[in-house]
């Protein structure tokens, strides 16, 4: 199975991640391609700019790293200090590897299934008047 991993960098007052992304873009997926990767993306947020490549495993992943050029580029980031994270999976905000399946509400979310005339029960005059506050 192939695993996903993520390259984030983030804008900084001195540069842009997508100006970084446009400038390196090209090296960087060409190298990814190189060492094996079998899918890449690219995703610009409003915070950064998200590399995200499909690798057979973990050695490619650590090849891809290792090259020059990308040492190179990844030196190159807007903000050198807090600019840059590098981790397994897909990035920016989208969570898990797997889709998030919908699940049922709990609580006061859930409604329950409305009942036909049939079935409600009766109500005698009797009842209403020990509960009507008049």
């Amino acid at each position: 199975m192939a695993d996903w991993y993520s390259i984030e960098v983030s804008n900084s007052a001195s540069g842009s991640a997508r100006t970084w992304s446009e400038a390196y873009g090209d090296v960087l997926t060409g190298i990814a391609l190189a060492e094996g990767a079998t899918s890449w993306a690219w995703r610009h947020e409003s915070w950064g700019s998200v590399l995200e490549v499909e690798v057979s495993d973990e050695a490619a992943w650590t090849r891809f790293l290792t090259v020059d050029a990308v040492k190179a580029s990844l030196e190159a980031i807007p903000d050198p200090v807090n600019g840059l994270s590098i981790h397994p999976g897909r990035g920016g905000s989208s969570g898990s590897r797997d889709p998030r399946r919908p699940r049922p509400r709990i609580g006061s979310g859930a409604a329950s299934v409305p009942l036909s005339v049939e079935d409600q029960p009766e109500v005698m005059p009797e009842q209403t008047r020990i509960f009507s506050r008049g």
